[in-house]
């Protein structure tokens, strides 16, 4: 019985019915790719010209992209566009979400955007040049130093003051869900020695006598704070300010956010200000932060 099932399959009548992939329907393969992640559809796009052809179809990276898309279109790749970055246009969707994964600069340079490739979920960062800090234009209390460490190539180093308080904002169409808001920061000098990165401690100080204070709020009337002394010298960390909820889609919010120490009994400094992040709040665990 074995042998007469062999000859069947190697008969060449029925090796001719025999189907393999490039016989799968391409929209099958569109169907399938709906319920799959980006980085395992593009991996798939190699297989064959029918997949690679169902991988850049519209109906599939409609999906995946995050519901204000448009509006990341408008405020940051057109944004890209209007200061001279020459790229051709974009048509098709798949493109879109490839450019909104990359790091993507707007308003300037002193913001940056990008989506993460699985899930599609924005990212947020802001440079201390979108803030209004005290004292930042004066050189004898603070210092930009360039970085390679710093999404945006330079970090705010503050020497010496007596009264602290860094305050920003953002109007952005965030996409409904959860989101948390980190303060990038390290106590110490980032400095080379005998060519190795190393840090300097000299003029850490103060920090430990009275709580720095993050705060943020939102347009819509939600508010957070929250009070830690910084005692982690030598590494950056990332200090959570609060989390905040957005509940309509297509309706811009205002975050405003802050890093106050006020107590002017006692001076402090030695303090790197990279940047602030938001993120989904799912996510927030891939940041070490301080609660």
């Amino acid at each position: 019985m074995g042998a007469a099932s062999s000859s069947i399959v190697r008969s060449e009548p029925f090796a001719g019915k025999l189907c393999g992939l490039e016989d799968v329907p391409e929209n099958c393969i569109t169907a399938m790719f709906i319920y799959m992640e980006p980085p395992e559809i593009c991996l798939l796009a190699r297989v064959n010209k029918s997949f690679h052809r169902a991988s850049r179809s519209d109906a599939v990276w409609e999906d995946k992209l995050p519901s204000n898309y448009k509006f990341l279109v408008r405020r940051i790749l057109e944004d890209q566009q209007q200061v001279g970055v020459k790229d051709k246009l974009i048509y098709h969707k798949k493109e879109i979400y490839a450019r909104l994964c990359r790091p993507n600069l707007f308003d300037a340079g002193t913001k940056e955007a990008w989506l993460d490739k699985r899930s599609g979920k924005v990212f947020l960062a802001i440079s201390p040049k979108a803030m209004k800090i005290t004292g930042i234009d004066d050189r004898r209390y603070w210092e930009h130093i360039s970085s390679d460490e710093s999404r945006f190539g330079s970090i705010t180093y503050l020497r010496q003051i007596w009264w602290l308080e860094a305050v920003g904002k953002i109007r952005f169409e965030f996409a409904p869900g959860k989101y948390s808001l980190l303060f990038k920061i390290q106590l110490g000098k980032p400095i080379r020695k005998c060519g190795r990165k190393t840090c300097s401690l000299d003029q850490v100080h103060g920090w430990d006598i009275k709580p720095v204070r993050f705060q943020l709020s939102t347009s819509d009337g939600q508010c957070a704070m929250s009070e830690r002394h910084l005692d982690e010298s030598g590494r950056w960390v990332y200090h959570h300010a609060g989390d905040f909820v957005v509940e309509n889609q297509n309706s811009p919010v205002w975050v405003k956010f802050s890093m106050l120490q006020i107590d002017c009994t006692h001076t402090k400094g030695g303090l790197c200000l990279d940047c602030v992040i938001i993120c989904p709040f799912e996510y927030r665990g891939k940041y070490k932060y301080s609660d």
